[in-house]
């Protein structure tokens, strides 16, 4: 009889403990799917199972959350800052592999170091700076776009570079040297090697660098406007417009959560290939 040396607990057991998991983490996305579609004196009852069917809520919320605009600007600017991270960083963490000069060492520790920097201490520095550039130069600065890109730019590029430093150590540098010898540049190498072969670190990090985005509600409230607020502080907006008074509109406010973490979870089953695997720098070798 063949046993499976590498399981660590018997067939039965790990069924049992799967089964569990599966509970505690699908319970509450389930809660928030069945209040989304109940009676709000039902889910202010504390019912878990749909007392009247609502499905209007998933039509009020585009007026009552102004949630339109919100995922318009989340997916503009979480998008843009994920591309032009993980570009960036590719290149950058190319160069600090694969060349030695002085300061590299410094570098690395530094993009390490800013990683245990917190967000909430940069908040009033960001926003003296951005309130400065806009009174030199004369622009709006404060409640645009390009700003919440810059600031989740600024944030995204230290983890995603080190990201990408670790990815490329593992790439031999054998690739490099034989095109070399074919007369490939360092752009070209970067271009049609590198890349091709660090997608699974570049979709990490492009990820990493969205969900920074996507999730910011500290940054975003204080930088956006109401027509460049992001998704979640359109959330945290309707949120707070329900405390107090009457029942709040529990369902439209899970309605409203749901939809937004849809574009997250679409992100990750189109890319969960290279996340969980693909294309390896081991297997490159």
């Amino acid at each position: 009889m063949k046993t499976d040396v590498q399981r660590l607990l018997p067939r039965p057991v790990q069924a049992v403990v799967i089964a569990v998991l599966l509970v505690f983490a699908l319970t509450p996305v389930l809660y928030m799917l069945f209040a989304s579609v109940n009676d709000d004196l039902a889910v202010a009852g504390g019912d878990f199972f749909p007392s009247a069917f609502h499905p209007d809520n998933y039509v009020h919320i585009w007026d009552t959350v102004e949630l339109g605009d919100g995922l318009v600007n989340s997916i503009l600017v979480a998008g843009l800052v994920a591309v032009v991270s993980a570009l960036v960083a590719v290149a950058t963490a190319y160069v600090l592999v694969r060349y030695t000069f002085l300061g590299r060492g410094l570098v690395l520790r530094g993009l390490l170091a800013l990683q245990s920097i917190p967000g909430t201490l940069m908040l009033l520095p960001v926003f003296v700076l951005f309130a400065n550039l806009a009174r030199v130069l004369g622009i709006d600065v404060i409640g645009t776009r390009w700003a919440l890109f810059v600031t989740y730019l600024t944030f995204a590029l230290p983890f995603s570079t080190w990201v990408m430093v670790t990815y490329l150590r593992g790439l031999p540098r054998e690739l490099d040297e034989a095109a070399r010898l074919d007369g490939a540049s360092s752009w070209r190498i970067l271009r049609s090697i590198v890349i091709p072969l660090s997608w699974p670190g570049l979709v990490v990090s492009a990820i990493f660098a969205f969900l920074l985005g996507w999730n910011d509600v500290l940054f975003a409230s204080v930088i956006t406007n109401a027509d460049t607020r992001t998704a979640a502080v359109a959330l945290q907006v309707f949120g707070a417009t329900q405390e107090g008074g009457a029942i709040p509109l529990y369902g439209q406010l899970m309605a409203s959560a749901l939809v937004c973490a849809l574009p997250v979870v679409v992100l990750y089953l189109v890319f969960q290939r290279f996340l969980v695997g693909g294309l390896t720098a081991g297997g490159v070798k």
